[in-house]
C-alpha cells in the first residue's frame, strides 16, 4: 500500500509500505479521509519521544471496513484495555494501558489501517468523509468544554470565553461554545492567514496576541488550545477570579502558569486529555447535524501531497485550521 511515513525530523515520505496484518479481533479499514493533527506536527518537529521514526502517523480518520459490504466507520484511535476502573467507570481516556494509532502503532496516513473492531464507531452512511474525519478533534474540543461546564459557577450562556489558538480544536471549541450560547467568544491566533479563516467561520471575535492583549481578568472561561509557556501565562493573566482555565494543548512543558494567581483568585485549572467513546459519538452527531457549521474552513489535499502539506503548516503558509488528506 501507499503511506505517508514520518522518517526524520521535518521529513515525511510518501512511499510503499507493507499492508497491515490484522490480528485476531482486528478490523481492516480502507482510509477515505484523515486529518493532520497538531500532535502529528509535534512529531514532525522532533518533539515527541513517543513517536519514533519510521512511523506512519495519523489518527483522525474515517474509512470503509473491509469485508462488511461497504460499511463505513469513524475510527476511535484510542485503544484501551476495557477492564480497568477507568475504562469501566466511563473515563477510558485515562486507561494506563492506552495506545493510540499513529503513536507507537501504525497510523492512518495510509491506504489501509488495522485496529480493534470495538474501535469502529457507527456513523451515518451518507456522511461526507471529510466531515467524519473531524470527529476526533471535535470530540477533544467537546470533552474540554464539557469538563469546564461541570465546574463553572454560572451557565455558559452568561460566560465570557477566550480561546488561545485557532487550529481545529480551538475553532471547533468556538463553534461548540456558540452552539451552547456562550455570551462572548474571543479567539487569539498569531497566524494572520488562520485568523482570516476563523473570521470567515463567523463564530467568534478574533485578535492577534502579538499586537495586543484583551482586558486582564476578563474571561470566566479560558481554553488553551496551544499549551505553551506563553499561552499558559496569558491564560493566567486573562482568566477572571473564580474562573476556569481549560488546558488542552501540549506544545511544551515550559513555565508560565501563575499558581499564585490561581490560588488567590480561586481559579480552577483543568487538564484535558482526548475523549471518551461517548464524546466521539456526540461529535459525530454534532458534525452530521450541521450544529458546527458548514466546515468550509477545512482544506482537502491528496495523501500523495502530504509532505507539502506538512511543510506548509510548518512554515505558516497554511490558512486552513485543518488539512485533511485523501488517500484515494
Amino acid at each position: 500500500m501507499k503511506a505517508l511515513v514520518y522518517t526524520d525530523t521535518l521529513e515525511v515520505q510518501y512511499r510503499d509500505e507493507a499492508d497491515p496484518a490484522p490480528a485476531a479481533g482486528d478490523a481492516l479499514v480502507k482510509i477515505e479521509a484523515v486529518g493532520i493533527c497538531g500532535s502529528d506536527m509535534h512529531a514532525y518537529h522532533g518533539h515527541d519521544a513517543r513517536r519514533v521514526p519510521p512511523l506512519i502517523l495519523g489518527h483522525e480518520a474515517v474509512g470503509e471496513v473491509i469485508g462488511r459490504n461497504g460499511q463505513r466507520a469513524v475510527l476511535n484511535p484510542l485503544i484501551t484495555c476495557g477492564a480497568c476502573d477507568h475504562c469501566q467507570g466511563g473515563r477510558s481516556n485515562l486507561c494506563a494501558a492506552r495506545e493510540l494509532i499513529g503513536m507507537r502503532l501504525p497510523g492512518a496516513f495510509a491506504e489501509y489501517v488495522a485496529l480493534p473492531e470495538q474501535n469502529l464507531l457507527e456513523m451515518p452512511q451518507d456522511m461526507a468523509p471529510v466531515a467524519a474525519s473531524l470527529t476526533e478533534p471535535a470530540a477533544t474540543a467537546l470533552h474540554a468544554v464539557n469538563l469546564a461546564e461541570r465546574v463553572l459557577h454560572r451557565p455558559l450562556s452568561e460566560c465570557r470565553t477566550l480561546i488561545l489558538g485557532g487550529g481545529s480544536i480551538g475553532l471547533l471549541a468556538a463553534l461548540l461554545l456558540k452552539h451552547k450560547g456562550a455570551r462572548r467568544i474571543l479567539l487569539g491566533d498569531t497566524n494572520p492567514l488562520r485568523r482570516a479563516s476563523v473570521e470567515r467561520s463567523d463564530c467568534c471575535e478574533v485578535y492577534d496576541p502579538l499586537a495586543a492583549q484583551p482586558q486582564a481578568e476578563g474571561f470566566e472561561l479560558v481554553i488553551d488550545a496551544v499549551g505553551s509557556g506563553r499561552t499558559r501565562a496569558a491564560a493566567s493573566a486573562l482568566v477572571a477570579p473564580g474562573g476556569v482555565i481549560s488546558h488542552v494543548g501540549l506544545q511544551d512543558n515550559e513555565a508560565g502558569l501563575d499558581s499564585r494567581k490561581l490560588t488567590l483568585a480561586e481559579v480552577t485549572f483543568l487538564g484535558n486529555y482526548t475523549y471518551t467513546a461517548v464524546d466521539l459519538r456526540a461529535a459525530i452527531d454534532a458534525l452530521y447535524s450541521g450544529a458546527l457549521g458548514d466546515l468550509a474552513w477545512v482544506e482537502q489535499r491528496p495523501l500523495a501531497e502530504g509532505a507539502a502539506a506538512f511543510r506548509d503548516i510548518h512554515e505558516g503558509r497554511a490558512a486552513a485550521p485543518k488539512i485533511v488528506l485523501l488517500p484515494g
